[in-house]
């Protein structure tokens, strides 16, 4: 699935550090001085799953392929960005081309990271928030409401919804942030909007507050009901970064984590997009292999090879937890715990799963 979430942010909030952590390696230029992104960086990040190395012991293989997620580093925004200011076409072309949004918020001091202003995230998601908006009514501008006297009622409903939506925005709400009917929707989807698209934000703190609870911070920065927050260290996630597993461990325990936000931040997006997982288990590989949420069994076949899905006869299942207290497919079966699921049979999180086919 060609799918992507953009990191977007304020010049010099961390987005490229941040960024440089996923990858780890240094493939986004970092500098401490706005504009040091041009070109959006694009990186394919594995998705943190713990399960596929306990399926991997039970069937006896070496091969293990994770999911992975799409991320854009894009280039900051500064206010005036709707009308071009600084980079701003290109900010909101590159945003327009993701499904998904990560807002970077800063929320550290380093008197060596030039920031506009004191450092205030609510302030600063205040000013992107504006340019998404006046972007989106720029868009909704641009569509001509056909002649009355030739409109049709299919006119009518969509440029109803279009005027809903300009009033909206011009009230400071994002699209996102209203409930829409499915014909809505529909309506709106072939404009792109900016704030239609899904998303989360990431609270870059300093060191010294990586601990802290997701409930302190937002207290602490006044971020009631801005939507799932996930703070991060981008200064530790880039030392993380360049440890082993075992060093790795060692140091977020010392930091009272059982976790890196990094991590946390790849699974919400993972699910951000609408994505699921399923599983498929053998002496050849363990992998993981990405669906949309509410997608039927012969469309998840369909993931591994088109024939899959066309040929589809029924999905052998058996649950993630049943598979490994059971200790593989030969347990499971004699457990009675293998279902045999047909066409119409939703998938769910976590299923491991053999299919069968003709060819």
């Amino acid at each position: 699935m060609n799918l992507s979430v953009g990191i977007v942010g304020l010049p010099n909030t961390g987005k490229s550090t941040l960024f440089n952590a996923l990858l780890a390696k240094q493939i986004a230029n970092v500098a401490p001085y706005p504009f040091c992104t041009i070109d959006p960086n694009i990186g394919v990040v594995e998705v943190p799953d713990e399960r596929l190395a306990v399926l991997a012991k039970i069937v006896k293989t070496e091969k293990i392929i994770p999911a992975v997620i799409k991320f854009v580093d894009i280039a900051g925004l500064v206010a005036g960005a709707a009308k071009g200011e600084g980079l701003g076409n290109q900010f909101l072309a590159n945003i327009r081309e993701c499904q998904a949004i990560i807002h970077i918020l800063r929320a550290f001091d380093d008197n060596n990271v030039v920031h506009e202003g004191e450092i205030n995230p609510i302030s600063d998601l205040a000013t992107i928030k504006i340019e998404l908006c006046l972007a989106d009514l720029q868009t909704l501008e641009k569509q001509k409401e056909p002649n009355p006297n030739r409109m049709t009622p299919e006119d009518k409903k969509r440029f109803s919804v279009f005027k809903k939506a300009k009033e909206i925005l011009e009230a400071g709400q994002e699209i996102r942030e209203i409930n829409w009917t499915d014909e809505e929707k529909e309506y709106l989807i072939p404009l792109f909007l900016l704030t239609a698209k899904p998303a989360l934000f990431v609270l870059n703190v300093a060191e010294k507050e990586v601990s802290l609870s997701v409930e302190e911070l937002v207290k602490k920065y006044n971020l009631k009901e801005i939507g799932e927050i996930i703070p991060i260290c981008a200064k530790v996630e880039m030392e993380l970064a360049d440890l082993n597993p075992e060093e790795r461990k060692e140091f977020l325990k010392e930091l009272g984590l059982k976790q890196s936000g990094l991590e946390k931040m790849i699974q919400a997006a993972y699910k951000l997009l609408g994505l699921q997982t399923y599983l498929t288990a053998g002496e050849k590989e363990v992998r993981a292999w990405t669906i949309n949420r509410g997608d039927k069994a012969p469309a998840a076949a369909g993931v591994i090879h088109t024939d899959f899905e066309k040929g589809f006869i029924k999905a052998k299942i058996v649950s993630y937890d049943d598979f490994v207290v059971l200790n593989g497919w030969k347990g499971a079966a004699e457990a009675g715990k293998v279902r045999l699921e047909g066409k119409d049979y939703v998938m769910q999180e976590g299923d491991v799963v053999e299919f069968m086919f003709n060819l």
